[in-house]
């Protein structure tokens, strides 16, 4: 997946340059090295990672998680994990708010968009057999929401690509560090259909559900930005 990245960072420079004439592609798709996006990547990556641990505190206090005690590798989860997010985020958003989005954006309305991108990344992440797809579909629901919302983030940061890669980082930093780090274990109190189908929290009602109060924010943010324009 490295590898094919910058593949794909080499190829968007040649697609700008040749097909639009354009020297800064990255620049045009929101990845602009300045002090205002990276306190934006801060912010976001704040936001996604105190999401995600606000998820499983409630749950803890439900009973349906319990925590355990840290162990001595926790640190190397930490870093391994940061480094991961911010790999997957950096790329996923590159592709998919930046590049994706900005093709829609020169032959469609800004509302077609939105929701394209957010089902396209959402099948992006289905490319596996059959029997998987099935088997991990209630995910698909919250991937198409998860995408809405770093749409809208991007929008509400007057296409600040820094945003998105936060949120999205803070979100994968936050359950590594709690699965990979065995931080948690769920208690059997409830149905996985709450609280996540295999474990994973975006594959249950309570996912869906801090997602769609984080999706609001940012639509609300959103609108407001557009109002202003």
């Amino acid at each position: 997946m490295g590898l094919l990245f910058l593949e794909f960072l080499i190829l968007i420079k040649f697609w700008g340059q040749n097909i639009y004439r354009e020297s800064k592609s990255i620049e045009r798709y929101g990845l602009i090295w300045t002090k205002n996006n990276g306190i934006c990547f801060l912010k976001g990556w704040a936001i996604g990672f105190w999401f995600c641990l606000g998820l499983f505190i409630l749950e803890g206090l439900f009973g349906w998680v319990n925590f355990i005690q840290p162990s001595e590798t926790l640190f190397k989860v930490i870093i391994e994990g940061f480094l991961s997010a911010l790999g997957i985020s950096l790329a996923e958003e590159l592709v998919f708010r930046g590049w994706l989005v900005d093709e829609l954006e020169r032959d469609y309305s800004l509302e077609i968009v939105t929701f394209a991108s957010a089902i396209v990344f959402a099948i992006a992440h289905f490319l596996k057999p059959l029997a998987e797809i099935i088997r991990t579909f209630p995910t698909f629901p919250a991937l198409v929401l998860l995408g809405l919302i770093l749409i809208w983030a991007k929008r509400s940061h007057r296409n600040n690509l820094g945003i998105c890669i936060g949120i999205h980082g803070g979100l994968v930093w936050g359950y590594y560090i709690l699965n990979v780090g065995q931080l948690v274990e769920y208690s059997g109190n409830i149905s996985p259909l709450i609280t996540g189908i295999d474990g994973n929290p975006i594959a249950g009602l309570m996912g869906i559900l801090f997602l769609g109060i984080l999706a609001f924010w940012m639509r609300t943010k959103a609108m407001s930005i557009e109002n202003q324009s």
